[in-house]
């Protein structure tokens, strides 16, 4: 059978695309604020992760366009090699300051970081032990190691304990969970998967791209969240959430830093972050610590979303953040109330399987500290209009 009839034959995109229903791939005309431009109409965006409002702060954009006069467009190589630039250790250094760690390493994206830190440190006869629920990155980085995986239930602690009283206690262990996880909005039971990992003798690595910038006293993520920065042996995060750029980043004991810096193929063959990235990066990083006011505004923001859609009567599932999904059911009727909300004026986005289950497609919404009250009033009063039509309350 010729490679390409798989390709010829799904239909499924075209289908959604000719009924009008399609939400991806829609370009945005404009810079990423509260409000787009997309298809020459202004929207109300309540799909991104800018969670502290920083992609279009005057900071941040002088920091990258002065990087880009300085150094270039480019570093026109990998870290390994010519891709080294001083701002690369500056940000790095930063880094682990921030999250009190040793050492820092940063990669090109987000997704790379999860990729190139598991299959650097999870060999033959090793154990990687996953959330179900974790980001494609942190699956993808499992298949990639040589370790064997094995996953559980989503923040289940006795399936994750039952599953590590089952390997052998001397082998390598390594337990990875999101922090913060994307589309459900809720928030990994450190405490007890600190306590099972010290238990079975396993390392833990936390991906907080959801929670740096937003969890936190500092905004330092779920460890500090839960006052346990001392017991997480690894924390990742990504530049492209409140760091309002690409890129992504792991910290820890500095040896394994030092590590994943020499083995990781993800690192050592990809080209490094362009220095207009890394300085929006610093300049964001100031302002998380310089202006904790951000930070107090969006979860006064995400306390009002949580209760109204609560009052409403949609279901937000379990979800403790700025990212509050409305679950709809079926996919096609997602698409609909997703297309539905684009013709009343408001982006966001719509999530069917296999990102979540069957049956379960939602609305991902996600807010910004600088979204008005009156912003935040036509978005509840748009979903309660939307929502009777369509039967959901």
């Amino acid at each position: 059978m010729d490679l390409f009839t798989k390709c010829y034959n799904d239909t499924r995109a075209e289908k959604v695309q000719k009924a009008g229903l399609y939400p991806y791939f829609h370009p945005i005309s404009s810079a990423l604020g509260t409000e787009v431009m997309m298809d020459g109409k202004k929207l109300l965006m309540i799909g991104s992760n800018n969670y502290l409002g920083l992609v279009s702060h005057p900071k941040v954009k002088e920091a990258a366009a002065q990087a880009a006069l300085k150094y270039g467009s480019g570093c026109t190589g990998s870290r390994f090699l010519n891709g080294t630039l001083d701002l690369h250790l500056e940000l790095e250094r930063r880094l682990a300051k921030f999250v009190k760690k040793e050492a820092a390493l940063t990669f090109s994206t987000g997704f790379q970081t999860n990729l190139g830190s598991i299959s650097a440190l999870v060999g033959k006869g090793d154990y990687v032990i996953a959330d179900r629920a974790d980001h494609a990155s942190i699956v993808d980085g499992c298949r990639l190691s040589f370790g064997k995986t094995i996953k559980f239930t989503h923040n289940d602690m006795e399936d994750l304990g039952r599953i590590l009283s089952k390997i052998d206690h001397d082998a390598g262990k390594l337990v990875v969970t999101d922090g913060v996880f994307s589309m459900e909005g809720d928030i990994v039971k450190l405490p007890e998967v600190v306590k099972l990992a010290k238990k079975h003798k396993a390392r833990l690595l936390v991906d907080d791209a959801h929670a740096v910038g937003v969890l936190g006293k500092h905004g330092r993520g779920t460890a500090e969240h839960f006052g346990l920065e001392e017991e997480v042996d690894l924390i990742m995060g990504t530049f492209s959430k409140s760091f309002a750029s690409l890129g992504g980043f792991i910290a820890g004991e500095r040896p394994v830093i030092e590590y994943i810096k020499h083995v990781s193929r993800e690192l050592i063959f990809s080209a490094s972050i362009p220095p207009a990235a890394v300085a929006a990066v610093l300049a964001a990083l100031d302002i998380v610590e310089s202006e904790p006011e951000r930070r107090e505004r969006l979860w006064e923001i995400t306390r009002r979303m949580h209760k109204e859609f609560k009052l409403l009567g949609f279901d937000i599932g379990a979800t403790e953040t700025p990212i509050v999904p409305v679950y709809i059911g079926e996919d096609l009727d997602a698409f609909k109330f997703w297309r539905a909300l684009l013709d009343e004026g408001i982006f966001a986005n719509a999530i069917i399987s296999p990102a979540t289950p069957p049956g379960k497609a939602l609305i991902r919404t996600s807010y910004t500290a600088t979204h008005t009250d009156d912003q935040l009033d036509f978005v509840l009063e748009t979903f309660k209009k939307l929502g009777k039509a369509f039967g959901i309350i």
